[in-house]
């Protein structure tokens, strides 16, 4: 078995709870025209929060990996102006490009977590504000905890879509 099996399959889960979301999200309408910067994220400011947050972290994890000294700085903090100003560019997109997105993306991030052995998920990153922590924590807190605390900011906020219409 994959040292990461149960943080894949809990992030295909949280896909496919996506997924039972995507007519409902269909049905929402565009996003607001004020930039979501101090106000709870609407359900495609999610989804483009999502399908940037997940490249983005497997690339740190990528760069924790070739580190050539360990504990390896890595990380962003949440104001990161490429991070807002993507979610700003992208909560704008069709939904069929955003779940498109969110498949490519977690498929071929699943593909690459399978592959590390022991050894590489027990390197070690340096960020910021969490401190150090090993590949198989960065995954299970910055993809596989993030990807699930999304998946039900967007139940609530599609059902909070739903309340305010009625």
């Amino acid at each position: 078995m994959a040292t990461l099996h149960a943080q894949a399959e809990r992030m295909r889960t949280a896909r496919d709870n996506l997924v039972r979301l995507r007519s409902r999200v269909e049905l929402s309408g565009p996003p607001p025209d004020e930039l979501p910067r101090r106000r709870d994220w609407v359900d495609r400011e999610i989804l483009a929060h999502i399908d940037e947050m997940l490249p983005y972290w497997m690339g740190e994890i990528e760069r924790v990996l070739v580190g050539a000294v360990e504990p390896v700085p890595f990380g962003r903090e949440p104001t990161d102006l490429i991070r807002v100003l993507t979610v700003d560019r992208d909560r704008t997109l069709p939904v069929s490009e955003l779940y498109g997105r969110l498949d490519h993306s977690l498929e071929r991030i699943l593909r690459r977590l399978l592959e590390l052995d022991e050894r590489q998920v027990a390197r070690r990153g340096l960020h910021k504000q969490r401190g150090e922590m090993t590949v198989k924590q960065i995954v299970e807190t910055m993809l596989t905890g993030h990807i699930e605390e999304h998946c039900a900011q967007m139940a609530a906020a599609v059902d909070a879509r739903r309340t305010a219409r009625a």
